[in-house]
């Protein structure tokens, strides 16, 4: 596990995009994970900016989301698929046939699970998977438990999520209680996973994962089993100050 520590927000976006960058360059048709949030803003910018400049070239990339609210429509402002296309599909040339998020209308959310991971192994998983992390420490929306599941699956949010994301929606009544979200199978069959932690607030959730216990009480800590694993921290973060 490679640690680095930026001064602030601002320098972990650059540093998070030039990885991706990076694979892009190397693999014109490589497989990105993705992750929503307020935390990956920074770094799809630093990559749209890269776009326009010439770059690196979205045209053959193929990505699949982490997560998607459920139930939600694609053209509510709070959906995931909303969200990536106003903070990075909208500005790149990317081919839209190309973007995969689960689906938070699908009238059979089992098979949506089942189906979803079925195709990203036909694509043979992702080559590098972006992951944020939760003030408890999940993971897309795996929350901490005694049990995690392994495929992408539907899920009930926990109070402290829903608390962390009302400040996205008109009042706390609005925000669903429920999610599609890849499980830590996919996660963990990623190639490479990078992962940017932002903010005071997550310094907890930093220090579990680097204390090098494993708990599924906190799903980050899954990532010390990982064989490649790139953790870029603010330095609010990574002093919870």
């Amino acid at each position: 596990m490679q640690v680095i520590v930026t001064k602030d927000y601002d320098e972990m976006s650059r540093v998070a995009a030039e990885i991706f960058a990076e694979g892009i360059k190397a693999n014109p048709e490589i497989r990105l994970g993705l992750a929503t949030g307020s935390t990956p803003v920074g770094m799809y910018q630093c990559l749209i900016e890269k776009n326009k400049a010439g770059e690196i070239d979205f045209s053959k990339v193929v990505t699949f989301n982490l997560d998607e609210y459920y139930p939600i429509t694609p053209d509510n402002d709070q959906s995931y698929i909303y969200f990536m296309r106003h903070n990075l599909f909208d500005h790149v040339n990317i081919n839209m046939e190309n973007v995969h998020i689960p689906n938070g209308q699908a009238p059979d959310i089992d098979q949506e699970g089942k189906d979803y991971d079925a195709l990203m192994e036909k694509f043979g998983w992702t080559d590098i998977q972006l992951l944020g992390v939760g003030r408890n420490g999940h993971i897309a929306f795996n929350e901490p438990d005694d049990e995690l599941v392994a495929g992408t699956h539907k899920t009930d949010l926990t109070e402290d999520t829903i608390d962390a994301n009302a400040r996205f929606f008109a009042s706390i009544d609005d925000v669903p209680r429920q999610a599609i979200t890849m499980g830590v199978g996919p996660i963990m069959k990623a190639k490479k996973i990078v992962v940017l932690i932002s903010g005071a607030n997550k310094h907890e959730a930093f220090e579990k994962l680097l204390s090098g216990q494993i708990t599924t009480q906190c799903p980050i800590t899954l990532m010390n089993l990982h064989r490649d694993v790139v953790i870029i921290a603010d330095q609010a973060a990574a002093e919870g100050k």
